[in-house]
């Protein structure tokens, strides 16, 4: 078959690591196109990252007939909206998470690729990498027993006030931003989905939480805590906690375990350390998607998991005593 043709919409900071680089290294998906609103920083992006085309605007790249994807990184409060045009012109998307401004719009986006056919999928890379693999198999083989509690957190400082992350108009804050990975890493371990006991916010500004804590239970009486921060005492915080009746299994770094990681179990009085593959989430991803599209395989971010994940985010902001996310007109 020959490679999905992708373009990106907008030069976002993330884009190199997550699809301009794993496309180099796949031979079912190039990278052929940046659209930017400033196309002098779409230039520099594509000379810098070999990229052939640059397009003006976010539209053009949607309705080419030469692109058969595309990978979506805007602002949160701008996901929703581009999403919808790429399906409205059948193209595939790779969009960023958090997939939508809140769980509303998320089930219009759903809605929206199962009308046109196509593959969408939220980018949560971590979710296709043997490390995650190795914590489900843990928690399923019966190393640590039964379940009884599930902690995440993903805890990192973003001083600069003037970034997108920190914009209420963008869909910003801390949860949006870190609390999207922390509730889908507690979800997928689950295999359920939970309701949210508690949630305490700490402000940057009005309506936008720079640190977040999420309490909370399954209805088989298991508890989960999620901590998401980008500006708190937990400076630089990245990891998991499973503890069972039996045992407990601890990662360090889940979320980009290519740089660095670790698996702890212990269970029956004994203790190991576990390494995976150091290959990035991000070819993991890129190899899933290719495979939703050129061979019909359903990706396990996809938009219903999407709708339940901005579920349990919309619930912790109204725990929190916050406004739910909308999206950027």
């Amino acid at each position: 078959m020959p490679p999905i043709r992708i373009g990106i919409l907008g030069a976002a900071r993330i884009a190199p690591a997550a699809i301009v680089r794993p496309a180099r290294h796949s031979e079912e998906a190039e990278v052929v196109a940046v659209a930017a609103r400033d196309p002098q920083r779409a230039a520099a992006f594509a000379s810098k990252h070999g990229i052939a085309r640059v397009v003006p605007g976010y539209q053009q790249p949607v309705d080419d007939p030469d692109i058969d994807a595309v990978y979506n990184p805007l602002p949160n409060g701008l996901h929703g909206k581009w999403t919808l045009a790429a399906l409205a012109a059948g193209k595939h998307v790779l969009c960023e998470k958090p997939f939508t401004a809140n769980a509303t719009e998320a089930a219009v986006v759903a809605e929206a690729a199962r009308r046109a056919g196509v593959v969408v999928m939220e980018a949560f890379h971590y979710r296709y990498h043997p490390v995650f693999g190795r914590v489900l198999q843990l928690i399923e083989d019966g190393s640590i027993g039964d379940v009884e509690r599930l902690e995440t957190w993903l805890c990192f400082p973003l001083p600069f006030r003037r970034d997108i992350r920190w914009q209420i108009d963008l869909a910003g804050g801390a949860a949006m931003d870190t609390g999207c990975y922390t509730i889908h890493m507690v979800r997928h371990m689950a295999g359920a989905e939970p309701e949210v006991t508690a949630a305490r916010a700490k402000l940057r500004s009005p309506q936008v939480d720079r640190a977040m804590e999420i309490d909370m239970r399954f209805a088989d009486g298991r508890t989960a805590r999620a901590i998401c921060s980008m500006w708190s005492s937990h400076v630089l915080r990245v990891g998991l906690r499973v503890t069972g009746d039996a045992g407990q299994v601890r990662v360090l770094n889940p979320t980009s375990p290519q740089a660095y990681h670790r698996i702890v179990v212990k269970g029956k009085g004994k203790r190991r350390v576990e390494h995976s593959t150091r290959r990035p989430t991000y070819s993991f991803q890129l190899d899933a998607f290719s495979s939703a599209v050129l061979r019909g395989v359903p990706p396990m971010t996809g938009p219903a998991d999407a709708i339940a994940n901005m579920t349990v985010l919309d619930a912790a902001y109204r725990a929190a005593g916050l406004e739910v996310r909308e999206p950027t007109p």
